[in-house]
């Protein structure tokens, strides 16, 4: 990311996500910072404030923090939140015939490396910027409206990744559709001319071990599914009979959720996602 506001602003709003992802409420940080001494301190500046203006965004005081000298610039908060010990959104709770909904797009793994590149188009890096600053904040209180089974953030080890930690730690099996995943513009594209982070390689190798893949499916639909996100959106598993609420309050407080998949009863071999087209 080579604009320092934004830089500071999608950390923010990754390290903050942790907590929506648990239904609870961040409400102090500490800013972590490394920083070259030869890099100008302007720099520096306006990472802090791309930080600080998500941070009140999300009603969250930053009381200070930690530098130290690096050779890279690094930057993230330490975030402290709270949450009613009997209302924690767990990833390992998911019900057999529960639906999973995603509400972010994902490929801004993709889209960043692309970037590097110089081979994106400015709309599609924009368009994958504001997704990755914008906070989970709004669909966590959805959420807890609702009390949905199982939820967990997007982040790392992509899509496949999380939703197999969420299917492993909850003895079920998911089955998604490649087609009803929200893309980020441009993605589908650039994975097609071998556009990707090496993360999001090592996150597929391991995902096959686990994945039981539609034969019609590309070797770039597999990549995009486990891109490394950043910043990325929830994976929700909910049941049947509250997702036309879920959906008539998320569309009520402008969030955007898509209907990735359902969730079944774990099978007898290794395999805790199922993918098709």
């Amino acid at each position: 990311m080579d604009d320092p506001y934004e830089f500071g602003a999608i950390a923010a709003a990754n390290s903050l996500s942790d907590i929506y992802a648990m239904g609870g409420k961040p409400f102090l940080a500490l800013n972590i910072v490394c920083f070259p001494e030869e890099l100008p301190k302007s720099i520096l500046h306006q990472v802090l404030l791309g930080a600080s203006d998500i941070a009140q965004e999300a009603n969250v005081i930053i009381a200070g923090g930690h530098t130290v000298k690096d050779n890279e610039p690094k930057f993230g908060l330490s975030v402290t939140g709270t949450i009613h010990p009997e209302k924690i959104f767990r990833n390992n709770t998911a019900k057999d015939g529960d639906y999973l909904l995603l509400t972010k797009p994902i490929g801004t793994g993709i889209i960043t490396t692309a970037a590097k590149a110089q081979v994106v188009n400015k709309g599609s890096l924009d368009t994958a910027i504001n997704s990755m600053r914008t906070l989970n904040l709004k669909a966590c209180e959805v959420l807890q409206q609702v009390s949905p089974n199982s939820v967990t953030d997007v982040t790392g080890f992509g899509l496949i990744g999380h939703l197999t930690e969420m299917m492993a730690g909850s003895g079920t099996t998911a089955t998604i559709s490649f087609n009803q995943i929200p893309l980020l513009p441009q993605c589908l594209e650039l994975a097609g001319q071998g556009i990707f982070p090496g993360g999001s390689q090592k996150n597929l190798d391991i995902a096959k071990l686990t994945t039981e893949w539609n034969d019609d499916l590309l070797e770039t639909q597999k990549l995009i599914l486990c891109d490394a996100q950043t910043s990325g959106g929830l994976l929700i598993s909910v049941p049947p009979d509250k997702i036309k609420d879920l959906n008539n309050l998320f569309a009520k407080n402008g969030v955007t959720a898509a209907l990735i998949g359902h969730v079944a009863p774990a099978n007898d071999t290794n395999t805790h996602i199922v993918v098709t087209n």
